[in-house]
């Protein structure tokens, strides 16, 4: 897939200021809710023709599909139906085109003498928005559903897959009805009888792949009517009052917004994906178009549900501006097939004829690279009877391989993202998603230390960094996290672990929960230096604590997920006072300043892993022509393919922000509470696609891939909880994306 070009960053962003500007001034401050006769959208469309939106998508430097979604975007925003919808659908299909009567309405839609409509009509995959047939250059038949029909001087519509037919709406045997659809006008049922058509071949673009373009740009309108409204929502939610509080401070308020926040960040980012691949001539759009589409279908109703909910009431009225934006998403998330058709072409791509893979990403010419050097590397060194002997191992096994570690350790690639003067290679966060994928996609285990390298790196001493990062960056040395406790889960500010100074050292005194690297030379431990300090945070430190130190007693658990952890106690453990890292009663700093480098990929190393589970399955199910039929399973495969692009565009943009310094700590949060929860719904999906042989757990006869999938299922709930809980995770996107308030 094609690199994102910069420019056209640019080039998106002035037209969203220019037209958001616009509307505000001439559409929104009129009235939406009176401004929706044909005389009003008559006059709000010559004006916007006049800002050159009428020529969007006509090729050269009129903008491509990236620059029509931003207009339907806005449009929606302002709950404007102006019938941009139908002039970018005329640009896309007749420029270009060797027919006189296309050149003259494109010539007339360009100066604004010229008003389209526009219908798929017998190729509209709902059957409801009728057909015509065309004989003898007459037209006759009935469409549904048509936009903007009154206000409109011509009619385009599909013919079949290669040709369109134009009819002039004020010919004799046309007749225009207005239809009441979501209790709101603007559709019209456009009536022929023997009327004039002038037929045009669709010379440069099918008219499939048109209907497609008209999906995207559908969604782009009902996303930006849903984020008009959620913004609304939020500001209300910020400054309604109950109970003495303003309902922002209620955590079910906060989830909720947190919920639509990660659903149109995700449309956001797959909208853009999509019509960058368009642009740049890279036939993967058709297959982001869908994802679009499929997701958006449910994810954009439910947060125009839940937005509705949080105004209350209030929302109710017709004269706020909430349900017009409720209606709009409804209208065209169901338009054109809706989510259904979307994943019956998923379904097509991921299934038949053997189907196809989750497209691959395009990472830069160096993240490219990367990815094909290590893949080499692992063919070499991570295959045959080596990586066979591992595969049979207990997954309780297979986490950790210390002879693999020191082997990759030689290649330096432990340090991929750490600066050079640590002994790093200092590559992109893009490189560094290509190792990710490449390590998951051979089912490597786990390296590193990632947390605690980037703290010693970041307020570690010269020493101590001299003496634990080479040991870490050569494999030789597993760093184990310190921090949960019986009373202090996803609050750690409440840890009760001590850590008093007596002379050189420190003293140590307390227990530890849940910790998954019991096993590793290290523990990176949180332990309170101040018990009376005020906030609570503000009396922990951060220490090295070497793991065959006196006073360590390890109590190692199974977990649900056949792996282990352990509760480990820590009675009068002395530790040498250069152990410390950081200040004294610094260490939430610490704590938090490397978490927050990582959390930025943690989403992703998350979707990573979905993302190949689902190829394992999507392998089984497509070679299996009783599953790869059914009409179940292929809708919860395209639905579990719309999701992991959500994942990986949530991925990818973290990798964006990181290229400009740290990902901030809210959207970290928004792809790992995503990335987790999808992690589960896989789980949950692939056994109900291939029933109880599925839940046989590794090692037992019968068992579907030595039980992968029951596995999966059951490690999943660990992404969910571990790193902070996802409940945590939601009030954080709520009060640092959204302001609301603590």
């Amino acid at each position: 897939m094609v690199a994102p070009d910069p420019c056209g960053d640019d080039i998106a962003g002035m037209l969203r200021d220019s037209l958001r500007g616009f509307l505000d001034e001439h559409w929104r401050t009129r009235g939406m809710a009176a401004a929706s006769s044909s005389d009003e959208i008559s006059a709000i469309w010559r004006r916007l023709v006049g800002q050159g939106v009428a020529a969007l998508g006509s090729g050269g430097d009129e903008g491509g599909l990236r620059e029509i979604l931003v207009a339907m975007e806005e449009l929606g925003r302002a709950a404007c139906p102006a019938p941009m919808w139908s002039a970018a659908l005329a640009n896309l299909a007749l420029t270009g085109s060797r027919a006189e009567a296309a050149r003259d309405l494109l010539a007339g839609l360009h100066a604004g003498t010229a008003v389209a409509a526009f219908s798929f009509g017998g190729l509209d995959p709902d059957a409801g928005t009728g057909a015509i047939e065309v004989t003898d250059r007459k037209g006759t038949g009935v469409l549904r559903f048509v936009e903007a029909a009154a206000s409109a001087t011509h009619l385009l519509v599909a013919v079949d897959k290669s040709s369109l037919a134009l009819v002039e709406l004020a010919a004799p045997g046309v007749d225009r009805v207005a239809t009441r659809a979501m209790g709101t006008w603007g559709l019209y049922e456009v009536r022929l009888n023997a009327a004039r058509v002038t037929p045009i071949s669709a010379e440069l673009v099918a008219v499939e792949d048109l209907r497609l373009k008209g999906r995207v740009a559908l969604v782009a309108r009902a996303y930006g009517a849903a984020r008009r409204a959620f913004e609304l929502a939020v500001d209300y939610a910020k400054e309604r009052h109950q109970f003495g509080q303003p309902i922002g401070k209620f955590q079910a308020i906060q989830h909720k917004l947190a919920n639509g926040l990660i659903a149109l960040e995700g449309i956001r980012l797959v909208l853009d994906h999509a019509a960058r691949l368009h642009d740049g001539g890279d036939a993967a759009w058709h297959y982001f178009a869908d994802c679009a589409f499929a997701f958006s279908g449910d994810a954009l109703r439910r947060v125009s549900l839940e937005t509705q909910h949080t105004f209350g009431a209030i929302g109710y009225a017709e004269e706020h501006e909430a349900p017009q934006h409720f209606k709009r998403v409804h209208l065209d998330t169901i338009a054109l097939g809706g989510a259904v058709d979307a994943k019956r072409r998923l379904a097509a791509y991921l299934l038949d004829a053997g189907g196809a893979g989750l497209p691959q990403y395009d990472l830069g010419s160096a993240g490219n690279a990367l990815r094909e050097r290590v893949r080499r590397w692992l063919d070499q060194n991570w295959s045959g009877d080596r990586k066979a002997e591992f595969d049979q191992r207990p997954f309780a096994k297979r986490e950790f391989d210390a002879g693999f570690a020191r082997d990759i350790g030689e290649t330096g690639w432990i340090g991929l993202g750490w600066p050079e003067q640590f002994g790093g290679e200092g590559r992109s966060a893009l490189e560094q998603i290509a190792f990710m994928e490449t390590m998951e996609r051979a089912e490597a285990p786990r390296i590193g230390a990632a947390i605690q390298a980037n703290a010693l790196m970041m307020f570690g001493t010269p020493e101590q960094q001299q003496k634990y990062l080479p040991e870490i960056l050569r494999g030789e040395a597993m760093h184990g996290m310190g921090y949960s406790e019986p009373q202090a889960g996803s609050d750690l500010a409440a840890l009760r672990t001590s850590a008093v100074r007596d002379g050189d050292h420190w003293v140590l005194n307390g227990q530890k929960i849940w910790t998954t690297t019991w096993w590793g030379k290290y523990m990176f431990l949180a332990a309170r230096t101040d018990r009376d300090a005020r906030p609570p945070h503000a009396g922990i430190s951060m220490f090295i604590v070497p793991m065959d130190a006196p006073g360590i007693a390890i109590r190692p658990s199974s977990t649900m997920y056949d792996g282990t952890f352990a509760n480990i106690f820590y009675d009068n453990v002395r530790i040498p006072a250069e152990n410390l890292v950081g200040e004294v009663n610094g260490g939430w700093k610490v704590l938090t300043g490397a978490l927050a480098f990582e959390r930025g990929l943690v989403g992703g190393g998350i979707v990573l892993k979905v993302a190949h589970a689902f190829e394992q399955l999507r392998l089984r199910v497509a070679g299996d022509p009783s599953l790869a039929q059914d009409p179940l399973v292929r809708d919860r495969m395209a639905t579990l393919a719309s999701e992991i692009e959500i994942g990986r565009q949530l991925m990818m943009h973290c990798a964006g922000l990181a290229a400009d310094g740290v990902t901030p700590p809210e959207y970290g949060a928004i792809s790992k509470v995503f990335s987790g929860e999808l992690m589960e719904r896989f789980g949950e999906a692939a056994l109900d696609i291939l029933g109880m042989r599925a839940a046989l757990s590794e090692q037992m006869p019968g068992a579907i891939d030595n039980g992968r999938f029951e596995q999966n299922l059951r490690h999943s709930l660990m992404w969910v909880i571990s790193i902070g809980t996802n409940e945590i995770q939601r009030s954080l996107i709520a009060q640092r994306a959204l302001g609301l308030p603590r």
